[in-house]
C-alpha cells in the first residue's frame, strides 16, 4: 500500500509546482524555532526532492545557511496532506538557475543571471503521507 501511497502523493506534487501554486516550507530560524511560509515549487521529482526559488539575501536563505533542517507540505483540506522532512541547500550554479526559471520570477529578479537570485533545493529524508484516506510513513 505504501507505492500507490507515494504514487499518488507524487502525482499531487506534479500538479502542485510552477505558477499559481503553493505549500509550504518550514525552516528554523536564528532563535532555534520553526519558521513556515508559503513558497511555489519550482521542479519536483516525486517525493525525493523539490526546488524553490528565493533572493540570496531572504529570511529563507539565511535561514538555510544556519541550519539546513527543513519540511514542505503540500496539503488541501479534506484531500491530503504531504509531509517531507529533510535536508536543503542554497544552489548559485548558472545553469540550475536557468533550469529552475519560471515566469512568474521576473516580478522579483531580473533573469535567471541575477546574482540575488538563488535556488534552494530540498532532499526528503523522511515521508509522512495521509492521500485519499490512506496513509503511509517511511524513509527514503
Amino acid at each position: 500500500m505504501n507505492q500507490e501511497v507515494i504514487g499518488r502523493a507524487c502525482e499531487i506534487i506534479a500538479q502542485n509546482i510552477g505558477e499559481d501554486s503553493y505549500c509550504t516550507l518550514a525552516l528554523i530560524d536564528a532563535q532555534g524555532y520553526p519558521t513556515a511560509s508559503t513558497i511555489t515549487a519550482s521542479k519536483a521529482q516525486g517525493i525525493e526532492w523539490l526546488t524553490f526559488c528565493t533572493g540570496l539575501e531572504s529570511n529563507k536563505a539565511k535561514r538555510i545557511a544556519s541550519c539546513n533542517r527543513a519540511s514542505v507540505c503540500f496539503n488541501q483540506e479534506g484531500a491530503y496532506n504531504i509531509t517531507l522532512v529533510g535536508s536543503i541547500e542554497i544552489i548559485t550554479d548558472p545553469n540550475v538557475k536557468q533550469e529552475m526559471w519560471y515566469g512568474g520570477l521576473a516580478n522579483h529578479f531580473s533573469g535567471f543571471d541575477d546574482p540575488g537570485y538563488c535556488v534552494l533545493r530540498f532532499t526528503t529524508q523522511r515521508y509522512n503521507l495521509l492521500v485519499d484516506w490512506k496513509e503511509a510513513v517511511g524513509t527514503l
